[in-house]
């Protein structure tokens, strides 16, 4: 990881737009989520247990203990930690002297004091996701940003400290858990369409929220969406070990194989921020010398090597050759690839077993670990070689503390992870250290470490279930109250709302799954819906005046289980066909006593009324002024804006700023005139250690 400080850098401003996306969109649901008159109220969450405030704020750990202190209640406290993190962000991602520690645990300790208090709405696995790279990004930061590094000939930065690539190999550890994790988990699920090579017959449409690409990839030939889950398998479970890799250019297959995926699944499916997330950890694959690379570059002469020199980059050759090798057969072998050529197409199907799949899981499930041990104990060896190269004892003396401290941060961190990675194979979860186990669980609440595995099972696979809520003022004649996101009217196309993620329709989606004796929270929905709460309904239509009930709450809510597919193509101006399926929630109205009963059962009845707050509290009023003014926006349109305000500033800062060759060090380092004692030697061959090809003279380890 020495050559990695444009990767660092590239990380850090990829978390910092992470930490807007999420903040933004958060704070915009906050009213309808959280407040007073939300569905789940935050203030809930928070009451005092007679405890002391330091052992009170460990066990739970969330800013949002000091809010009385502002004047300010839970919800209007989350309200200022998500306005600040997503400012700060902000700045972090615009301003490069903002990219420290400092601001990155601010940004860390925010969002996980949001999600103490989130409930049900903030359990997502890339809200964990997002806490861990968050809390990485708080180690790769520096402790200052200096403008820029000055670049030595040998292409190492001068100045850089020893231990800066150690934190940043977490990153790459992390990537290869979520990915490899998430492979596994859809075969061990034992979930059929996943064994039959058909879950993306069914996934286009029966995804939380669907983009019109979605109906497109979903009417593709059978037998290309089957080959697309063979390629899911290679990617997520075979590609990941080459993170590792020895050989840069399979590092960097690698990188693109996933930037592949991601881009794929961001274009079909409406995932918030995961896929920019996970696409902000592919930078842990990349260095310094791909991306500083330059069209020139491929015209270059390429510098006389020394025979051993050559014959590494044979071997490193044939080990590339062979490894693609065994990716084609193990494919060919694994899911019986045959080509047909009169049908033009490629059919492929399992030939292995799950009882095969699990012996091969358990056997190659800890020499995963090992592999992550033997290369961050390189990357720890090969941090400790830069420090003997430090020049100064008192320099030497610094760098040296920076190293301990650090590197032990880095093994500490990778033996906890360890432990919920292992949750994929129960037997080598057993064999790991006690050690380990004990140490995760001191700090499991910190979301440090989390297991990962998405999309374990296809759900919907005889249609798509949908919840469709009906408000009625007579009990005879019903309204359907139609959302924003999720599908409802047959005739409205899909929506695109990325990085924007709606949690109310999110959280309709799971609740479909089921009964709605299995989300507690839809009973406290329905009678927020009753009482006519401005604020949910925001969720619901933001503009209020699409709401149907928006002049005078129903008198009766109820809601409706349909199955819901893709129309066919050739039906004109209708996107979804569907059924009616059943009755999921009873017809309630304000004071029923099914209503009542449900609402004691899930112990969601407010049994003491918001304590009030000084009404002349200057920084409650500024809230509520910032709330005015931002309500009438959509909060999809709000992130999309920042978006678009972020990519102005940066294309004016890229014209606007300097031009001389001194702007960027490698830059510097190459129109930097040789010395004249050298000029003959500089006459035969190109710069020195920009040039060279890509990054062959940056270290040779890079190369191999």
């Amino acid at each position: 990881m020495a050559g990695s400080e444009v990767p660092r850098q590239l990380f850090l401003q990829g978390v910092a737009a992470v930490f807007t996306f999420a903040f933004a969109s958060l704070y915009m649901q906050i009213p309808g989520l959280y407040g007073a008159e939300g569905i789940l109220p935050a203030r809930r969450t928070l009451r005092p247990q007679g405890k002391g405030r330091w052992q009170q704020l460990w066990e739970t750990p969330t800013l949002l203990w000091e809010a009385p202190q502002l004047g300010l209640d839970t919800s209007q406290g989350l309200e200022l930690l998500s306005l600040l993190g997503a400012l700060l962000a902000l700045g972090a991602l615009l301003m490069r002297r903002l990219r420290n520690l400092f601001v990155y645990l601010l940004l860390w300790a925010a969002y996980l004091s949001a999600c103490q208090v989130g409930q049900v709405f903030l359990y997502f696995q890339w809200d964990s996701l997002l806490l861990e790279t968050g809390f990485l990004a708080v180690l790769v930061a520096p402790l200052r940003q200096p403008p820029h590094h000055k670049q030595a000939p040998q292409g190492r930065l001068v100045g850089a400290s020893p231990h800066e690539g150690i934190p940043f190999w977490l990153v790459r550890w992390l990537l290869f858990r979520l990915m490899f994790a998430s492979g596994v988990v859809k075969l061990t699920s034992r979930c059929p369409a996943w064994w039959g090579l058909t879950a993306l017959t069914y996934h286009y449409e029966t995804q939380c929220l669907p983009t019109p690409a979605s109906w497109f990839a979903h009417h593709l030939p059978v037998w290309l969406q089957k080959l697309s889950v063979v390629a899911t398998f290679l990617i997520e479970i075979a590609v990941p070990p080459l993170f590792f890799a020895p050989v840069r250019r399979l590092r960097l297959a690698a990188f693109y194989s996933q930037v592949l995926l991601q881009v794929l699944i961001i274009i079909t499916g409406n995932y918030n921020f995961f896929n920019l997330l996970t696409l902000v950890l592919t930078t842990a694959l990349l260095d310094d010398g791909h991306l500083t690379a330059e069209s020139g570059n491929s015209h270059c002469k390429k510098t006389p090597s020394s025979w051993p020199r050559a014959l590494l980059s044979l071997l490193s050759l044939l080990l590339e050759f062979t490894v693609y090798g065994l990716l084609a057969y193990g494919t060919v072998h694994c899911f019986g690839l045959e080509v047909d050529w009169e049908q033009h197409a490629v059919h492929s199907r399992t030939t292995f077993t799950f009882h095969q799949f699990t012996q091969w899981l358990k056997m190659v499930t800890l020499p995963t670990m090992w592999l992550g041990v033997a290369s961050l104990t390189w990357e720890l060896l090969n941090a400790l070689w830069r420090w003997t190269q430090v020049r100064g004892w008192l320099r030497k003396l610094c760098t040296a503390v920076q190293l301990f401290i650090f590197g032990t941060a880095t093994v500490a961190l990778f033996v906890i992870s360890l432990v919920p990675y292992s949750y994929i194979e129960p037997s080598s979860h057993g064999h790991l250290w006690t050690g380990a186990h004990r140490l995760f669980g001191a700090v499991e609440h910190l979301q440090l470490a989390n297991s990962y595995g998405l999309f374990r099972r296809m759900t919907g696979l005889g249609g798509r279930p949908e919840v469709v809520l009906e408000g009625s003022y007579d009990g005879q004649h019903w309204t359907e109250i139609e959302f924003m996101y999720k599908p409802g009217n047959v005739s409205r196309p899909p929506p695109v709302v990325v990085p924007h993620q709606p949690r109310l329709d999110w959280q309709m989606w799971f609740a479909a799954l089921g009964p709605h004796s299995h989300s507690p929270w839809f009973t406290s929905l329905v009678l927020r819906l009753l009482q006519g709460k401005d604020p949910v309904i925001r969720l619901i239509q933001n503009d209020v005046a699409r709401y149907p009930f928006h002049k005078q709450p129903p008198t009766y809510v109820r809601a409706q289980r349909y199955k819901y597919w893709f129309s066919h193509p050739g039906e004109q101006s209708q996107w979804w066909r569907r059924q009616w399926v059943e009755e999921f929630f009873p017809p309630v109205s304000l004071g029923d006593p099914t209503l009542d009963m449900l609402l004691r059962q899930f112990g969601l009845q407010d049994r003491s009324p918001p304590r009030a707050l000084s009404s002349g509290n200057s920084l409650a009023q500024a809230l509520r002024w910032i709330r005015k003014q931002l309500s009438p926006l959509e909060a999809s349109t709000l992130l999309w804006g920042l978006l678009a305000a972020v990519g102005a500033i940066r294309v004016m800062q890229a014209l606007l700023g300097p031009h001389s060759p001194n702007s960027s060090p490698l830059a510097k380092e190459k129109h930097k005139p040789a010395p004249k004692k050298d000029s003959g030697a500089a006459s035969k061959q190109p710069a020195p250690a920009p040039d060279n090809c890509s990054s062959s003279s940056h270290t040779p380890r890079r190369k191999k």
